[in-house]
């Protein structure tokens, strides 16, 4: 009986000494990664539409050069290419008459629209190069035209008030058409390629390849493709400007196997196997233009339209443009020289 106040005594001595156990602090929860489950649908997807949306109201500048000898059918390849009269615009001249010969450098616009999709097309026709008895430095005009759309851009880009849209007359595409000779490029052909390469993108191709049997325009093509290599001259599309190992890989394929393409342009109608294609009338049947046994006019245009247009753009303006503006801003303290139009325009400005 006395053992019972002494015992309940140490107990009450124990409880004082042994702390109670203290709560853990609540540990703040590491945040999770962000994603479409825990936050639902934010709308990033749509600003691929809302470009889309922007460009298609603003539509899209093209603008291509057609250089080569007179007869390989430069107006008429282009017609081919873009599927309308788009290589002359005088309005008394139909499908059925002979294109007239180009006799100056001549930029034709046309709008073209497909799908909703419009394009403002500028074909710019020169004539017959080398065709004369003196052909010393005679890729200078096709030189100076180039030059000159770069400066009319750069002009616009430094003006103080300057457009909202400067209107794109650069060249972002230069077909080059190679004489079916089966032989090898002539010294001019070499020449023409290593002056241009520099200042715009450069699409060598075989004009008139119905002229040529299968084994013939396979040797003649390795044999440019040998030329173009051994005189350090690139064309479209250049090497050091792939961008990605996909690029290169495709790009690579196009260079080696492709270039320079052979092809054959019409712009006339047949009936074949109850179908309408474009073709050319021989004794022996009709070559399908767009028929890739026949020629490999279907690859060019899937190059130049389907899959490469808006690099040979950003080609345009990030080497070939930017290297013309560098030298030309060095070559003026900064600026272009001042004429007495822009020194008008800058006081009105002012």
């Amino acid at each position: 009986p006395c053992a019972g106040p002494v015992e309940s005594k140490n107990e009450a001595a124990m409880s004082e000494l042994v702390p109670e156990p203290r709560q853990k602090p609540a540990v703040p929860m590491k945040p999770m990664g962000i994603n479409a489950n825990l936050l639902g649908y934010i709308g990033i997807d749509t600003i691929i539409e809302q470009m889309r949306k922007k460009t298609m109201k603003t539509g899209f500048d093209f603008n291509i050069m057609v250089v080569g000898q007179s007869g390989l059918g430069k107006s008429t390849l282009v017609n081919t290419l873009f599927k309308s009269q788009v290589s002359r615009k005088s309005s008394g001249w139909n499908r059925e008459e002979k294109i007239p010969k180009t006799v100056e450098i001549k930029a034709i616009g046309h709008v073209i629209e497909e799908g909703g999709v419009k394009m403002k097309l500028t074909v710019i026709d020169t004539p017959g190069f080398g065709d004369q008895i003196n052909n010393e430095n005679c890729w200078e005009p096709i030189e100076k035209y180039i030059n000159e759309q770069y400066e009319k851009f750069l002009k616009e880009e430094v003006n103080i008030a300057r457009k909202k849209r400067i209107p794109d007359t650069r060249v972002h595409c230069c077909l080059y058409f190679i004489s079916p000779t089966g032989h090898s490029l002539r010294p001019l052909d070499l020449e023409f390629m290593k002056h241009l390469s520099k200042v715009v993108n450069i699409i060598p191709v075989i004009a008139k390849a119905d002229t040529m049997t299968l084994e013939e325009k396979t040797e003649f093509k390795q044999r440019v493709r040998k030329e173009l290599e051994v005189n350090g001259i690139e064309f479209y599309p250049q090497k050091e400007f792939d961008e990605d190992l996909e690029d290169k890989t495709e790009n690579d394929k196009i260079r080696q196997e492709s270039m320079p393409f052979a092809v054959v342009g019409s712009d006339k109608e047949y009936q074949v196997n109850g179908k309408r294609v474009l073709g050319r009338k021989t004794p022996w049947g009709i070559i399908e233009v767009e028929n890739l046994t026949h020629c490999e006019f279907a690859l060019l245009r899937d190059f130049v339209i389907r899959t490469h247009l808006q690099d040979l753009k950003e080609v345009t303006h990030n080497i070939h443009y930017e290297t013309y503006r560098a030298k030309r801003l060095n070559d003026n303290g900064g600026l272009p020289p001042m004429t007495v139009e822009t020194e008008e325009n800058h006081e009105s400005n002012l």
